[in-house]
């Protein structure tokens, strides 16, 4: 079978918003699919010690998701307390080498079928005083799918964080709504409303609390729009 070489990087509207969630269901859909997914976390913080060093709980969902091994090919940078990576990274004395992720990536990209990156936090959540998640996201080069977590606010964090993606230069490949508030008002509403202010349709919409077989059936949409989209393919970094 030939390799339809496709990647994306998986940012949000915020922190907490199910850019993990969305992520799994998309390295998931790729298996299923009988293909090979790689997946990358290069930057979390929020770990637990373990015997063998530090592990982020998104970056071993990611890696079960795809069935990966390589703990530090997934997570290159992992920090201990919940905080912004950016303090996080000089609480220890890390700096973030982004050349270095970009590099990984692109090793990555030649040994799977599609490469998804998660990011941390949103778009600008910074990496240092002087360079952020974006910067992250250029360097690597691949397609930006935006989540945004549907609840009171959302409009505007998502407007702000498509347009300084489309700024970038990247491709804004398109956008997932994630129902994290049940009780969000009118939602369908603010769904037609993004549609408008983003100028294209979800992806998907992940209802709160989907189960298992819906995660995987939005999942698989997700996937077949990703690569079916405007016709194209996406294409990992050179």
């Amino acid at each position: 079978m030939s390799r339809p070489s496709i990647g994306v990087f998986v940012t949000g509207t915020d922190t907490e918003i199910g850019k993990t969630f969305v992520s799994t269901a998309l390295a998931a859909a790729v298996r299923r699919r009988g293909l090979k997914a790689g997946v990358m976390k290069p930057v979390a913080s929020g770990a637990r010690r373990t015997t063998e060093g530090l592990r982020n709980d998104d970056a071993l969902a990611l890696m079960t998701a795809a069935g990966e091994s390589d703990y530090y090919a997934t997570n290159p940078y992992c920090f201990e307390p919940p905080i912004s990576p950016h303090l996080a990274a000089a609480e220890v004395g890390v700096t973030i080498d982004v050349q270095r992720i970009a590099t990984l990536a692109r090793s990555r990209a030649t040994e799977c079928d599609c490469l998804v990156v998660e990011g941390a936090g949103g778009w600008r959540a910074p990496l240092d005083p002087h360079r952020s998640m974006a910067d992250l996201a250029c360097a690597i080069g691949l397609p930006v799918v935006l989540v945004v977590g549907l609840r009171l606010g959302c409009l505007n964090h998502a407007v702000l964080s498509a347009e300084s993606i489309r700024l970038s230069g990247l491709v804004l490949a398109g956008w997932v709504g994630n129902r994290i508030d049940p009780l969000m008002a009118r939602w369908q509403d603010n769904v037609s409303t993004l549609e408008s202010l983003l100028g294209a349709p979800p992806l998907a919409i992940f209802p709160f609390g989907a189960d298992e077989t819906q995660r995987l059936d939005l999942g698989q949409q997700l996937f077949d729009r990703l690569v079916d989209e405007s016709g194209k393919t996406l294409s990992p970094p050179n």
